[in-house]
C-alpha cells in the first residue's frame, strides 16, 4: 500500500521480480476511499504454502492487532513472510543477519508507523464500514469462503462477517470455520465447533 512520502516502490517492485513473485499488487489509497479492495482480494487468492513478500509491515497492516491476526493466518496456511525493508523472512533464508531484537523493533514501530501513514485511528472503522458485500453473485462459493476465514483471522466478529456475508443464519459462518478448522477465540465459542447435537425425538 502506498504510504505519504513513501519513494521506494520501483525498486521494491524489482526487489519483488528478481525474488520471482508471479504477482505485485500496488494499492493507492485517496483520501475518499479507505477500503482494501486489492489487499482483501489477494488475502482470498492466497492458497496453502504460498510465500508473500511486502516492503514493510507498515505498507500491509493496520496496526499490532492485525498483525497477530494476520500472524496466524500465515500459520494455519503454512505462509512464508517476507518483510523487505524490515529485514524478516519466516522462512530462515534471507537476512541471516536479523537478529531477535530487530525483529521486536519492527513490530513495536508497526503501531507508530501505521498511524503516520493513516493518519487518524478512525480509519479502522471506516474500514470496516466499506468492506464489499460478500455475495454468490460477486464471487464463487469457494473464494466466498476463503473471504469469510480470512475476515475472522484479520479480527472481525462473527456478527461483521455474518452482516457482510448475505447468509441467511450466522450458523453458516461458523460452518465455514469449522470446514477451515479455524480455532475459535473470542466470543461465546472457543476452538472449532463439534458435530451438532441431535434434538430429543430425531432419527438415527
Amino acid at each position: 500500500m502506498t504510504a505519504p512520502g513513501y519513494e521506494d516502490f520501483t525498486a521494491d517492485n524489482g526487489w519483488m521480480e528478481n525474488f520471482g513473485c508471479v504477482e505485485i499488487v500496488r494499492e493507492e489509497l485517496s483520501s475518499a476511499n479507505k477500503t482494501r479492495e486489492l489487499w482483501d482480494s489477494l488475502m482470498a487468492r492466497i492458497q496453502f504454502g504460498d510465500t508473500v513478500v511486502i516492503p514493510k509491515l507498515s505498507n500491509a497492516l493496520r496496526g499490532a492487532r492485525q498483525l497477530v491476526f494476520f500472524l496466524e493466518f500465515c500459520r494455519v496456511k503454512n505462509i512464508r513472510l517476507v518483510s523487505i525493508h524490515d529485514r524478516i523472512d519466516s522462512g530462515n533464508e534471507l537476512f541471516p543477519e536479523t537478529q531477535t531484537s530487530d525483529v521486536l523493533t519492527a513490530i513495536a514501530l508497526l503501531p507508530q508507523e501505521a498511524n503516520a501513514i493513516r493518519k487518524s485511528s478512525r480509519h479502522i472503522s471506516r474500514i470496516k464500514k466499506h468492506i464489499e458485500s460478500i455475495s454468490d453473485k460477486a464471487m464463487g462459493r469457494a473464494e466466498r469462503n476463503r473471504r469469510v476465514v480470512n475476515m475472522y483471522l484479520e479480527g472481525f466478529s462473527i456478527d461483521e462477517i455474518f452482516q457482510k456475508s448475505g447468509f441467511r443464519s450466522r450458523s453458516s459462518v461458523f460452518r465455514i470455520l469449522n470446514d477451515a478448522n479455524v480455532q475459535l477465540d473470542r466470543g461465546r465459542w472457543k476452538g472449532p465447533l463439534g458435530p451438532r447435537k441431535k434434538k430429543k425425538g430425531e432419527g438415527e
